[in-house]
């Protein structure tokens, strides 16, 4: 199941992606979290060494690389400079699993002490200031979700960028479920307005984490402005303080309600179907829009012809992948 963290700067975002992602994986269940923010502090959330994550290679500096390791002996793609972040992927492209072998993982990942499998975009770097968008970054975290396979009690956690930066692209329809982090507060509430806005002709699931809350007038407020999109309600936490200043306590140590807060969000996953005809169809929708918009232009290829009008990805692609591969 993909899950994103969203909401505005400040809201505790980074902070209930950490959490829930350790929640998962101490319960031994595979986890992949992704550090899709242009503040990336993810990999500190989560406890790990930060002379690790300093020779953690950043997907967003890798892209070609991914382009071409993701692109396999698709003959509808010709080369990994006719790829753009939108390119969906066919036969012969390179599904990748969420849990076992994974190539991206091997090369991008780093296990967290809690046993999740953390990979970054990377951060804005002086070389980008005036010369491109942290999109740029983030498309190879896009890639990896187009080529994904994750079956059910499999996870990948993504820490969104702040506010609504990813209607930019497609993005925002690769999760199963998207929840939004609001704070009890005017402008708390008003990120997910505008995501619920955007999404709401795109069949995106999306579920409010109230975050910060202290009595029951604020999960009031939260209740009359998003309604039943109100999943859950996160209270102050001296567990949290902790953790912000750098003390990763054992996850035992959270408070009892907190803890089942994050309980429920996982119940609001898992009972979320997935639905992979859509999430193709979807894929291939921002793929010709990107296409006809500016990629087509930009690279010189016919990016439309990329689409395999019979591809469908989901396990039964993946199934027909390895059957492939275990026949060479």
């Amino acid at each position: 199941m993909k899950i994103a963290f969203a909401g505005k700067g400040g809201s505790g975002k980074t902070t209930l992606s950490a959490l829930f992602t350790r929640y998962l994986a101490t319960s031994g269940l595979p986890v992949v979290a992704i550090d899709a923010d242009i503040n990336q502090n993810l990999g500190a959330a989560l406890g790990a060494p930060a002379g690790e994550l300093a020779r953690l290679p950043p997907l967003g500096t890798h892209v070609a690389d991914i382009k071409e390791l993701l692109r396999g002996d698709n003959p509808r793609i010709g080369s990994a400079a006719e790829m753009v972040k939108t390119t969906p992927p066919g036969p012969g492209s390179l599904l990748l699993a969420a849990s076992g072998p994974n190539p991206l993982h091997e090369r991008f990942g780093l296990r967290t002490p809690d046993g999740a499998t953390l990979m970054v975009t990377g951060p804005f770097g002086a070389d980008d200031l005036g010369v491109a968008c942290y999109h740029s970054k983030v498309g190879a975290a896009e890639l990896y979700l187009n080529h994904l396979v994750d079956a059910p009690g499999e996870y990948v956690v993504v820490d969104m960028t702040a506010g609504a930066d990813s209607f930019a692209s497609g993005l925002f329809t690769r999760f199963d479920v998207t929840f939004l982090v609001a704070e009890p507060t005017v402008r708390g509430v008003g990120v997910y307005r505008q995501y619920a806005d955007y999404a709401r002709d795109h069949g995106v699931t999306i579920r409010v984490i109230g975050n910060k809350v202290q009595d029951e007038s604020d999960v009031a407020f939260l209740r009359e402005h998003v309604g039943d999109a109100l999943a859950a309600c996160f209270g102050h936490s001296a567990f949290v303080r902790a953790m912000e200043k750098g003390r990763h306590a054992p996850l035992e140590e959270l408070e009892g309600d907190n803890a089942k807060t994050l309980a429920w969000m996982r119940d609001t996953v898992d009972s979320t179907p997935q639905d992979w005809a859509r999430f193709t169809r979807q894929t291939v929708e921002f793929h010709l829009r990107n296409a006809r918009a500016w990629a087509q232009s930009a690279t010189g290829a016919d990016l439309e012809a990329q689409v395999d009008p019979f591809f469908v990805l989901g396990p039964e692609a993946l199934a027909e992948q390895r059957r492939a591969a275990a026949a060479r």
